[in-house]
């Protein structure tokens, strides 16, 4: 009688990508109306750890993944929380490098699992989301880190400053080729970035969605023989 009802644990697992994705939105979602309430710079460091986390357990399918990552994700966690006690432009420097090389890893190693699939899933839609988010947060990341070293790289509108968050805000901005414009790249190798995210931008999709659908034709064909 305890084997009929017995559950198979294998089969309750959850995707992959499905915490990272939340984490994201999160982000997202809320941080704007929390303001008010939370001072910005906790408020990113409590999302981006969150996000942190999700991204570790979003790679670790091998052991080697997670260590590197574990590598990567926790002098970038120290270093997070350490600006707290002390505020130093240096500090948030090589916290940003840390971010965009953890960003870089991270998509490296999930589009390495998208191309070899060959089933659409739910997990993989996820994952293929988180990647576009992960594009345009570590091209954020590398605007701030630009206009770190050249200040000036960006004319930044009227009420705004050249914080991460808007650098985020343009990123986003620029990849998905809106372009408002009240963030303007002004120096030569500014320009030169934004123009790298946008095209990156849309060949990501352009090259996302012609391999989940040709893996779903491979799928309706296996289906139907």
């Amino acid at each position: 009688m305890a084997e009929k009802w017995r559950i198979p644990l294998t089969r309750v697992r959850l995707g992959r990508f499905l915490f990272l994705l939340i984490s994201i939105l999160l982000l997202f979602v809320l941080r704007p109306f929390l303001e008010g309430y939370i001072g910005i710079n906790l408020l990113l460091d409590i999302f981006f750890s969150f996000i942190l986390f999700s991204g570790i357990y979003a790679v670790s399918q091998r052991k080697y993944q997670f260590i590197i990552a574990c590598v990567i994700a926790l002098p970038l966690l120290v270093l997070s929380w350490s600006r707290h006690l002390t505020e130093s432009p240096s500090l948030i420097l090589v916290k940003n490098t840390f971010m965009i090389l953890f960003f870089a890893y991270t998509v490296v190693i999930i589009l390495s699992h998208i191309f070899r699939e060959k089933e659409v899933t739910a997990d993989l839609i996820m994952g293929a989301v988180c990647v576009y988010f992960f594009i345009g947060l570590m091209w954020a990341l590398v605007f701030a880190v630009l206009e770190s070293f050249q200040p000036g790289s960006f004319a930044i509108g009227e009420g705004l400053t050249a914080d991460i968050v808007n650098f985020t805000y343009y990123s986003f901005v620029t990849q998905t080729t809106l372009g408002y414009g009240d963030i303007t790249p002004m120096t030569a190798p500014a320009r030169s970035l934004s123009l790298l995210e946008a095209v990156i931008g849309q060949l990501y999709l352009a090259v996302l969605i012609a391999r989940l659908v040709g893996i779903h034709i491979a799928q309706a064909f296996q289906k139907q023989s």
